[in-house]
């Protein structure tokens, strides 16, 4: 659905070229959530600029369905982004224009006959949960409501694509959860492809189907949401996963515990976060497992879980107990061995 090719972006500054985006190649399925998550400056604001071109790239192609927008000419090009809705952090409402004004002017500066207007507008305005508040002024309404408007607004326009800028950023997290819940509906519901660019992994965790992690202009991983979680490899998805689960131990406890058997990583994905493996490991064998941090969430529809536990006893019985856990489809991460100085990071 949409396939971004070897794109690179550079700006010219008075301290010279800055890169902000270095050849960055990733492609979303239709009717996929796909998440760009990157600390500030990491170049994902201009790449989702880049996909309806209103940053034009440098260099490398942006196709969306199969039809390269790049080369487009002025006039195509402004067809081609009726398809392309887009939401932002600020909202970008008309403050002296009502809730139905917001949505209408836009769609009557395109030429939508005035019945297909209202229409439209009252359509949308009902699936985001703000039909009654078709005559409110911006003013009136709270943050989560004015992004709603937002939502509503670029859906009006009956797009195959939403683009989200760091649309929850600006909310609390009870509203930005009810913002994220309100997207999965309309992917699900209207069959909508939504790329969307965050610094917050909640975010990711909680909708995305994939996701790729930005650094320095540049991709520096990327694949489906349950690979990324489990087996992170760059030291930025390790941070950002870390942001979720954080498993760091003091370093007394960590020579308390070296001593006297392992510290290993569990990772419970989808059916085997529901077993009791630990009951059954301490029955087995001649160990005593002990959780010393942990926690169990949900990626998107599936649940996740991701525990740190000592296991007490002979290394030769701890190394049976993690061969029956890997048998279980549990993911095992040794992280300190018996007697070994290396500390949780």
């Amino acid at each position: 659905m949409i396939k971004i090719s070897n794109l690179s972006k550079t700006f010219q500054a008075k301290k010279g070229t800055i890169e902000a985006l270095r050849d960055v190649s990733l492609e979303v399925k239709k009717g996929e959530i796909f998440g760009v998550i990157g600390y500030s400056g990491a170049g994902k604001s201009t790449l989702i600029r880049s996909v309806n071109l209103l940053e034009k790239p440098t260099s490398g192609t942006v196709s969306i369905d199969g039809t390269d927008i790049t080369s487009l000419s002025k006039g195509e090009l402004l067809k081609a982004r009726r398809k392309i809705g887009m939401i932002f952090q600020g909202f970008n409402l008309l403050k002296t224009a009502t809730v139905y004004d917001n949505i209408a002017i836009p769609l009557k500066l395109t030429g939508v006959p005035k019945e297909e207007i209202d229409e439209r507008v009252n359509r949308y305005l009902n699936i985001v949960g703000l039909a009654d508040k078709v005559d409110a002024y911006p003013a009136q309404l709270s943050g989560g409501q004015k992004q709603r408007v937002a939502i509503a607004r670029a859906l009006a326009h009956e797009p195959e694509v939403l683009l989200s800028d760091e649309a929850t950023s600006a909310l609390d997290p009870d509203t930005t959860d009810a913002i994220l819940d309100l997207l999965l509906k309309i992917n699900q519901e209207l069959g909508i492809t939504i790329l969307l660019i965050t610094h917050e992994m909640h975010v990711i965790q909680r909708i995305c189907d994939g996701v790729a992690v930005m650094e320095n202009g540049e991709i520096v991983e990327q694949g489906t949401t349950l690979d990324v979680f489990t087996s992170p490899k760059h030291l930025t998805t390790q941070k950002f996963v870390n942001s979720i689960f954080n498993h760091q131990l003091s370093n007394d406890l960590i020579d308390t515990l070296r001593n006297t058997g392992e510290i290993i990583s569990l990772k419970f994905i989808d059916h085997s976060s529901q077993e009791p493996a630990l009951a059954v490991v301490a029955k087995k064998f001649d160990v005593y497992p002990n959780i010393l941090s942990g926690n169990i969430t949900q990626l998107k529809s599936q649940p996740f879980g991701s525990l740190l536990v000592h296991f007490k006893g002979e290394e030769n019985e701890v190394q049976k107990a993690i061969h029956y856990l890997q048998n279980q489809g549990i993911q095992t991460d040794e992280v300190i061995k018996h007697g070994n100085n290396k500390r949780i990071s």
